[in-house]
């Protein structure tokens, strides 16, 4: 099993160097945000990640979690674990100091979130999941709602789900059946089966708060029609305190290509005590607050599989020994040369660490928008803000959990037929990784999302502020020589990505097809283009550090290296994608449905 060990010195490049992480937090009122505390805090989590969570994820995958009579218990060593989590303090890590946070900012804690998924991504997922529900209770919650619900969930010693998917129900939500009755009290009595609620029941908390989609009879159909509830597993009194059980129950849990020790449950509501959260049927708008986080969140996961397998093949690669160089014999005093020495092997790794680091950039840029929203008091900069993440949370969630996978099936490449092997760990990290190409809608729901909703729907709108920065930062560094290489494909790149959106539009004033027909590829394109804007970004900044003798010289001097990787050999993919827009939908189309024979 890899050996994870926390990227310290890349987070702390990413927030501080490149994102300025200081002046940000000063500027949004983040006073207690100083340098000296975040690194105290990224110290003490890498410390938790790798000596007490790391070690459980093959435990968690070989024994997976047991249900019985609906009660779920969750591998050997995961409850200690959870304890020592809660313990230390990290559920509380960015919450409001109303409900007992501790008050830093969202980007902090994305980036502690990183390290944890990195280092046991079913683990993760328990308390990973309380956030969207934190976040959705104090957004629409009713005072007493979150009196009641928000202590115990910031605290850790309650749980949060969320409940959509249904049996026949998945994205297309507005075909629920879940029903939710009116009680005499106020309340609601919820019936229905929910399917995939990850972490949806389990040994780790005293409750589980599901947040949970419903229809109220006299709800018109469709999405429109949609309540939002909250569902405890155990009714709470006013107080905070643990009343009756109430008629939540695990009907089983799913046998998994991955991801095996963290519990994904079919939950049946019978008869359960629900409380409504904000308007009746207006619960999809309410949830978007949910799944929003969520996204971002999935995005990471992406990041963190890749972070983890290229450590686990980097160590692999340099000790491994297999053929000669062809340029020479690197290795005289061995019978064989190690094979980090191959360009074929160098190309995956470098897939991996550019795919890692590049999102990692990507996701703490996006963290401080989040930051932003929730702290900034201008509200022009609020909304151009929000602007830029309607945009780039899609891009992020689908580009990164698709690279992220890609980055596993490296893994597992480089070690050759050992990654083929469970004792080695690669393997296990692509089937864990696979899921996050599926979680908060797929690749093919986000890029519809981004390209119809938000591209189309707008009229190319949505894309002026993000684009704004990335012309500003080409302009002022185009007289660059030595940033000539990173500036000149960028700008042909976004020039191409603007006539892109041009070319949809009209096609599909023809025929809508052509939206969903070039979605995909649209999304991945400006996923490449995004991603190289920061890893230009960053290579500026190193080159500065270098030019004002940094002492760091060989980290500095590699993430010049690898941003020229990602430039030449990353970025070009875009141009595939490009040319299959181009190529319109017909292709995909003209056979009938009859005719996929087998």
């Amino acid at each position: 099993m890899p050996e994870y060990k926390a990227p310290i010195r890349d987070l702390k490049f990413v927030m501080q160097e490149l994102l300025d992480c200081e002046n940000h937090y000063q500027h949004l009122g983040y006073e207690d945000a100083s340098i000296d505390m975040i690194d105290a805090i990224i110290g003490e989590a890498a410390k938790l990640t790798e000596q007490v969570v790391a070690p459980l994820n093959q435990i968690g995958d070989q024994q997976g979690c047991t249900w019985t009579d609906g009660n779920v218990t969750t591998p050997d060593g995961f409850k200690d674990a959870y304890k020592q989590y809660v313990e230390g303090g990290w559920p509380t890590l960015s919450q409001s100091l109303e409900f007992g946070g501790q008050g830093l900012p969202h980007s902090l804690n994305m980036n502690i979130a990183e390290m944890f998924s990195s280092a046991n991504h079913s683990f993760a997922m328990y308390p990973g999941l309380s956030h969207g529900t934190l976040a959705t209770i104090e957004a629409h919650g009713s005072e007493t709602q979150k009196q009641q619900f928000m202590p115990k969930l910031v605290e850790g010693t309650w749980t949060g789900t969320m409940c959509l998917t249904e049996p026949h129900c998945g994205t297309d939500l507005g075909m629920l059946r879940t029903k939710a009755e009116l009680n005499e009290d106020g309340t609601y009595s919820l019936s229905g089966t929910k399917i995939f609620i990850s972490a949806g029941e389990h040994d780790l908390s005293d409750n589980i708060v599901h947040i949970v989609i419903a229809r109220i009879p006299s709800a018109p159909a469709g999405n429109k029609g949609i309540s939002l509830f909250i569902v405890p597993k155990f009714n709470v009194n006013q107080d905070g305190s643990i009343s009756d059980r109430n008629g939540v129950n695990c009907g089983s849990i799913e046998h998994k290509m991955g991801i095996n020790g963290n519990a994904t449950c079919v939950i049946n509501f019978d008869g359960a005590i629900g409380h409504l959260i904000g308007e009746p049927n207006r619960g999809l708008k309410c949830m978007f607050t949910f799944m929003n986080a969520a996204r971002i969140g999935v995005a990471s996961e992406g990041v963190a599989a890749a972070e983890a397998s290229f450590q686990g093949a980097l160590a692999y690669a340099k000790d491994r020994l297999q053929m000669r160089s062809i340029s020479g014999v690197k290795n005289p005093q061995g019978p064989a040369d190690p094979i980090i020495v191959h360009p074929d092997v160098r190309r995956m790794l470098l897939t991996q660490k550019s795919i890692a680091e590049g999102g990692r950039a990507l996701l703490s840029y996006l963290a401080q928008l989040v930051d932003i929203v929730h702290a900034e008091k201008d509200e022009a900069i609020k909304v151009e803000t929000e602007t830029k993440l309607a945009l780039l949370t899609p891009i992020a969630k689908a580009f990164l959990s698709e690279l992220g996978f890609e980055a596993t099936s490296h893994g597992v490449q480089i070690f050759g037929g050992h990654g083929f092997i469970k004792e080695w760990g690669m393997e296990q990290l692509m089937r864990d990784t696979k899921i996050s190409c599926l979680y908060e809608g797929t690749t093919g729901i986000q890029a519809l999302d981004l390209l119809a909703r938000k591209i189309i729907g707008t009229k190319g709108e949505i894309l002026k502020p993000f684009s704004k920065d990335v012309t500003l930062f080409c302009q002022q560094n185009m007289d660059d020589t030595a940033m000539a290489e990173f500036i000149q494909p960028i700008m042909a790149y976004a020039k191409e990505w603007h006539q892109l959106t041009v070319t949809i539009g009209a096609k599909a004033a023809k025929n809508p097809d052509e939206i969903g027909g070039a979605s995909v590829d649209y999304l991945m394109f400006a996923g490449y283009v995004t991603v190289a804007y920061f890893w230009a970004k960053m290579a500026k900044v190193a080159q500065d550090k270098l030019a004002n003798g940094a002492e760091d010289k060989a980290f500095y001097e590699a993430k010049i290296k690898t941003a020229q990787f990602f430039i030449q050999r990353m970025l070009p993919r875009a141009s595939g994608h490009a040319a299959c827009i181009n190529n319109g939908v017909d292709s995909m189309m003209s056979l009938d449905s009859e005719d996929f024979a087998f």
